[in-house]
């Protein structure tokens, strides 16, 4: 994909988000953005080739071998979008508070046709990551599984820094490790 389709996805002049262009290639950086859009989510970018590949992660990046979480390929943002924190405004694509849940650099281990993986070395995620597209190889095909590799490590559990980040959530329920909500038993 290319930033044709982000650009077009956006009008500049309602929206604080970057305009953004191609960026430096050599910049092997990844972010994990939480997005309460309609639906909360995380959308997780790769720096590829001067612009961010990005897939939105209905469940969150999983912290646990071998757990596999759907991640739905996106359009294509601007490097830029990796330092990006703000409110889209309602009625405009995305609209809703996006926050930087991890940002750090990562070693390209493989890359082919509908497989990444990748080692990330963030604040919160470190270790060996895995990205494969369902389904063959097309690369029409947007649906893609997350997934951490043996001999990762995340620093905190990820149902921790959620509780952590959102206090209150206890009072509604507590929050699994994959971002699931499940009522408390009284």
């Amino acid at each position: 994909m290319r930033l044709e389709e982000y650009m077009r996805k956006r009008d500049f002049d309602a929206t604080p988000e970057p305009m953004g262009a191609r960026g430096n290639h050599d910049v092997s950086i990844f972010v994990v953005q939480e997005h309460h859009a309609s639906h909360l989510h995380w959308d997780f970018r790769l720096s590829l080739n001067g612009i961010l590949r990005s897939w939105a992660v209905p469940k969150g990046i999983p912290d646990d071998v071998g757990v596999k979480h759907l991640a739905v390929e996106t359009e294509d943002h601007p490097i830029e979008y990796a330092d990006f924190e703000g409110e889209i405004p309602e009625g405009r694509y995305g609209a809703g508070k996006v926050e930087i849940w991890d940002k750090g650099e990562y070693n390209l281990l493989e890359k082919e046709e509908g497989k990444i993986v990748i080692s990330l070395e963030g604040k919160k995620l470190k270790g060996k990551f895995a990205l494969i597209r369902f389904g063959g190889r097309e690369k029409e095909k947007k649906n893609w599984l997350i997934m951490k590799l043996s001999g990762s490590s995340t620093e905190r559990s990820r149902t921790l820094e959620v509780q952590e980040d959102h206090p209150g959530l206890e009072e509604k329920g507590e929050v699994t490790k994959n971002g699931d909500r499940e009522e408390k038993i009284q």
